[in-house]
């Protein structure tokens, strides 16, 4: 291949750090086009007053934070979908007109076969079915990304998005559940809820270790795609990156889990046990 191409489909600001930030930052070292279309602009998000200082709105601080990120990975452009962020379950943010959860199939799945048309990526990397932690707009992303990743192909579908083109390999980032499900049955000890996790205590962890999904691919990551992830985190500071570390079971880890990237393999299915080690071994 004369040029390589990645396009990461994610619901806000920081799902491209957080979530597949080393896989992202490995391949653009490695001189792969990576490109992040984004959803929502994450104004659903918590953050602390100080910090909304010099910015109008939430989703204008996130979307800055979002840019320092991509600039710091290596990332090749940025794509906002046009959607608003959902928020968790049972939220008011759910009910907004312009909720991404809201949103018509058909219309989202158009606005990434035009992204698609347009980056012509070979790999196509989005969220799980079950959204990670189980998020709206995660959950969202996946479905419209798996129709788009079908429909990219057929120039009769979406004729206004561009000439046809059909990526060659779809992955969805997944947990690797072992170390999960024994992070939940230790936390009662040390006096925490594993079903009341994260900053809003709205992430029900006893849950996500309860889905299962085969690990087809792991990306092994450097030590300078680790050290750039970690960089990209500190962008986005009003969601918790780049926060001093503090001692506690979930920490120890993530450090433990964080040296590696796992994927499950929608397209095409695996046929065999083997689990790769590249995106894009196989492409041609």
């Amino acid at each position: 291949m004369s040029e390589r191409t990645l396009l990461f489909v994610g619901a806000h600001p920081d799902d491209e750090t957080f979530a597949v930030g080393g896989t992202l930052a490995q391949y653009a070292s490695e001189g792969v086009k990576v490109y992040y279309a984004c959803a929502t602009r994450g104004e659903a998000g918590t953050i602390s007053a100080h910090r909304l200082q010099g910015y109008a709105t939430p989703a204008d601080l996130r979307w800055a934070e979002l840019q320092c990120a991509a600039a710091v990975l290596g990332l090749s452009g940025v794509f906002h979908l046009g959607y608003r962020d959902s928020g968790m379950p049972g939220s008011e943010d759910n009910n907004h007109p312009d909720a991404f959860v809201s949103a018509p199939l058909e219309q989202a799945t158009g606005r990434i076969v035009k992204v698609v048309r347009e980056v012509k990526p070979q790999v196509v990397i989005t969220h799980d079915a079950v959204g990670g932690y189980h998020h709206p707009d995660h959950i969202a992303a996946h479905r419209a990304t798996v129709e788009a990743f079908r429909a990219a192909g057929d120039s009769s579908l979406y004729p206004e998005a561009g000439p046809a083109f059909q990526p060659q390999k779809l992955y969805f980032h997944i947990f690797r559940r072992g170390m999960l499900k024994v992070i939940v049955k230790l936390m009662p000890l040390f006096g925490q809820d594993p079903r009341k996790f994260g900053r809003n205590k709205d992430i029900d962890l006893a849950a996500i270790a309860a889905e299962e999904f085969p690990v087809n691919a792991v990306i092994k990551l450097s030590k300078q795609a680790i050290e750039t992830r970690e960089r990209a985190r500190a962008c986005h500071a009003s969601q918790g990156g780049g926060r001093p570390p503090t001692v506690n079971l979930w920490r120890l880890a993530n450090r433990f889990l964080s040296e590696s990237d796992s994927y499950m393999r929608g397209f095409p299915l695996p046929s065999a046990r083997k689990r790769e080690k590249d995106l894009f071994e196989g492409v041609t």
